[in-house]
């Protein structure tokens, strides 16, 4: 996923805007949906540690599988913009995610962000497991929707480790913990909504039947 999509970023920058804004949105959305139907069946296409971690929070995923789990993603993540930072020396940020306004401005739209996608995560994923017909569809969609609409202004990352990766390799430390912090929290409040949402409609269901 950080190949690809900070892979498009870069590439973008180096030829002068070829790949334009939507071309990066709509390359996000796509290398996830691929990674949902292709690895949803093995590993349950964890990309994203505050997702993991919200899984977790939710008792949908066991404790004793996050540290691994969050090794690979984030160990994933650095290879990538390691070798984007070989195949292109020159790029000083390889992708990484920056603010154009404030930290705060950043730090809110990236929380409501990941509130969003987790909570659309929740509804269409199996368990912990994000496979299925629609999901990788679903999921991809809002990640692309998502990174078209915000991406100018706070990088649209919802995601720790794709944010990890590019900020370690290009030395670019200075706001990575937003892009830490928000995602995870985001993620952890769209679990009691949707749990809301959840049993409100099962008893909306309920009384239909009466």
């Amino acid at each position: 996923m950080v190949f690809c999509g900070t892979g498009a970023i870069i590439i973008d920058q180096q030829s002068g805007g070829a790949v334009t804004h939507i071309g990066v949105a709509v390359t996000f959305g796509l290398i996830v949906m691929s990674m949902i139907y292709s690895l949803g069946d093995i590993s349950g296409a964890h990309l994203n540690p505050a997702v993991s971690i919200a899984f977790t929070v939710a008792g949908r995923f066991p404790v004793i599988k996050l540290p691994g789990y969050i090794i690979s993603q984030v160990g994933g993540a650095l290879l990538a913009s390691l070798t984007l930072k070989f195949l292109f020396p020159s790029n000083q940020l390889l992708g990484a995610s920056m603010p154009a306004g404030t930290e705060m401005q950043s730090f809110i739209l990236e929380l409501i962000l990941t509130f969003f996608l987790m909570l659309v995560i929740l509804s269409v994923a199996a368990g912990s497991n994000e496979r299925g017909m629609f999901a990788g569809l679903a999921i991809g969609s809002v990640v692309g929707l998502e990174a078209m609409f915000a991406g100018p202004v706070c990088g649209a990352s919802m995601n720790p480790a794709r944010s990890i990766g590019p900020a370690i390799a290009s030395g670019h430390l200075e706001h990575l913990w937003l892009y830490i912090a928000a995602p995870v929290l985001g993620a952890i409040l769209a679990i009691p909504v949707w749990k809301y949402l959840h049993v409100t409609d099962k008893q909306t269901i309920n009384l239909t039947k009466l």
